[in-house]
């Protein structure tokens, strides 16, 4: 069989069982059992397809047939130019999530000591560390699964950038701050659990099924976490530190109140590519902690 004709193979497949990204998802899984790259296709479409590389192929598409993410089948998800490790103990970064480390990314001095809550992969504290220079990172999560994940990630990318296990990053089990020692970060950054528990179920099969509801999980109105996260981050920041959320594109005005009400300045709401509200922030001062 040739590369356009298996390739054509699992478009059919993909789009029968209802996947939106029928041709992209099957180039990418084509790619990832041939070892190849996404000219190929174009250039070698004649391209003669081994027995075992059809045979891994189709296995492949039926896992995403059943609504497997294609990052849980490959391993992977490319999130600010890196490739991290993912499986079903993590959510999958997003590019919502990559417009959260942009806005952080202005504000990341040297030597600045960062702490990431509901880590997850760890792709956004990996990410600061990645594009700074001898910042310290701290990140939280409560599923130890998730951390060893993150762990695997920091130790595969930041060996690579500093030539050794990277020691400046530790990661804590912990729900938010609990199981933290009282020390000062100069940053917080955070894109916790904000779906409504009502609305999870409703959510695409890849998210619903194969996602962790942990991570998804926000509560009857979404705003559990971040009521949490206001009224603690302060106890944790230096003065003049700031805190950056994710959030809901409906949650702007809500997460930028609780912000304002434990005495946080100089909030803003900025929003993702597609316009819609995706990031809050704002700088605490201890004085006006209430």
């Amino acid at each position: 069989m040739k590369y356009r004709e298996i390739y054509e193979l699992g478009v059919t497949r993909l789009k029968e069982a209802g996947i939106k990204e029928a041709e992209l998802d099957a180039r990418l899984l084509l790619e990832y059992v041939c070892h190849t790259d996404r000219n190929t296709l174009l250039a070698h479409p004649e391209h003669p397809v081994t027995e075992e590389e059809i045979d891994s192929y189709v296995n492949y598409l039926a896992e995403r047939e059943k609504r497997v993410p294609l990052q849980h089948i490959v391993g992977y998800q490319e999130f600010m130019g890196l490739e991290l490790y993912v499986n079903q103990h993590v959510l999958i970064p997003r590019q919502d999530t990559e417009n959260l480390v942009e806005e952080v990314m202005p504000h990341v001095h040297d030597g600045m000591k960062i702490l990431d809550l509901c880590t997850g992969s760890g792709c956004i504290l990996i990410s600061l560390l990645q594009y700074s220079n001898d910042c310290i990172g701290v990140g939280t999560d409560i599923s130890k699964e998730a951390l060893e994940v993150a762990a695997k990630n920091g130790e595969a990318i930041l060996k690579e950038k500093e030539g050794k296990v990277y020691e400046q990053l530790r990661f804590v089990e912990s729900d938010l701050f609990s199981n933290l020692p009282h020390e000062k970060f100069d940053l917080i950054v955070s894109n916790p659990p904000y779906i409504k528990t009502s609305v999870i179920d409703t959510l695409e099969p890849e998210v619903a099924s194969f996602e962790p509801h942990l991570a998804l999980d926000g509560g009857r109105d979404g705003l559990d976490f971040y009521r949490r996260i206001a009224k603690e981050a302060g106890s944790f920041l230096i003065r003049g530190g700031m805190l950056f959320l994710e959030i809901g594109y409906d949650q702007g005005e809500a997460v930028a109140g609780l912000l304002k009400e434990a005495g946080f300045v100089d909030i803003e709401i900025r929003k993702d590519y597609g316009g819609l509200d995706r990031v809050v922030f704002g700088t605490f001062l201890e004085e006006c902690h209430v």
